[in-house]
């Protein structure tokens, strides 16, 4: 990877949508020459997927809210498990295994309290290895971001 991947990798991560033609004009590269670039940064992995960024507010989802799990137990197979359940949770937006205190992380969007109260019945209150777990509701995005560069 070299300078003019990094650049181009500056460009798609804020703006996905840019042609090959506009990057190019950006970089001082051919149009096929980006192409090239971003095929290979795409097969290569840097590029993970091509997204739409959505506003939660905007589609009913008026609540962030961050929570730290504590598990009972942390054998692999309690740490996979818990791992699936999250990730097939349609209101959990990340999640992270984490050093420190809590075993991971999660932020959650959420329609509202109601709806949070349920997500904590399913997936804390009847799974038997979370020891415990605690909740911060976000007041203010200030900042909201997955840009890496």
């Amino acid at each position: 990877m070299d300078d003019k991947d990094l650049e181009i990798l500056r460009l798609v991560q804020n703006d996905a949508r840019l042609t090959a033609d506009a990057i190019s004009h950006e970089v001082g590269l051919s149009a096929p020459a980006v192409q090239k670039r971003l095929k290979r940064l795409r097969e290569s992995g840097v590029i993970e997927r091509d997204i739409a960024v959505l506003s939660p507010s905007k589609l009913g989802r008026e609540m962030t809210i961050i929570v730290e799990v504590i598990l009972e137990r942390e054998s692999r197979a309690q740490l996979d498990a818990f791992k699936r359940r999250m990730r097939s949770a349609p209101c959990v937006q990340q999640c992270y295994y984490t050093t420190g205190e809590a075993d991971f992380v999660l932020i959650l969007t959420v329609e509202d309290i109601q709806e949070y109260e349920t997500f904590t019945q399913t997936y804390f209150f009847d799974e038997s290895n979370i020891s415990r777990f605690k909740t911060a509701v976000v007041m203010d995005r200030v900042k909201v971001s997955l840009d890496v560069l």
